[in-house]
């Protein structure tokens, strides 16, 4: 499976550290702690394009002999999808980081490539008020609303031609 070179036109500074610093950042504000395996996580989900599983992890972080305890990554993933730091792909059950800031009430909209596995987050801002009317109508509160969408993109097409 290729991967992706992230674009990010807003800075040169790499996802992993990226991500690390806004973590840093946001839970000093919140008052909760980034423990190292915590940050070491983040900076697994923030390198890779492709959603990663507790276990893909676990390889990355350690040596055969010297792995952590799967409790001990999914304790840092349920902290790092609790305070917004990363989302979960549940077609996948893997993970990846989140460098946004959401509300409650906005949608996250996953482009998952069925090539290259990449997964890439968009705003839904036109996507939330429907879905939101549709909730609505229906009389139904939701805790989170996340949509995938599955496909290819443009970089696995332009290897088609």
């Amino acid at each position: 499976m290729a991967e992706h070179a992230p674009h990010h036109a807003h800075s040169h500074e790499p996802a992993p550290a990226r991500a690390v610093a806004r973590a840093e950042h946001l839970c000093a504000e919140r008052g909760v702690k980034l423990t190292p395996m915590r940050a070491q996580v983040l900076s697994l989900l923030a390198a890779s394009q492709q959603p990663l599983g507790a276990y893909d992890l676990i390889e990355k972080i350690g040596s055969e002999g010297d792995r952590p305890a799967p409790i001990t990554v999914y304790r840092a993933l349920d902290f790092l999808l609790g305070q917004g730091l990363a989302h979960r792909i549940e077609s996948k059950n893997a993970f990846v980081a989140c460098d946004h800031a959401h509300s409650h009430a906005d949608v996250v909209v996953f482009l998952l490539c069925e090539r290259c596995g990449a997964a890439v987050e968009a705003s839904g801002a036109d996507v939330g008020a429907n879905i939101a009317a549709l909730a609505a109508d229906a009389g139904f509160v939701p805790r989170g609303q996340f949509v995938e969408v599955a496909g290819e993109c443009a970089a696995c097409r332009a290897t088609q031609t």
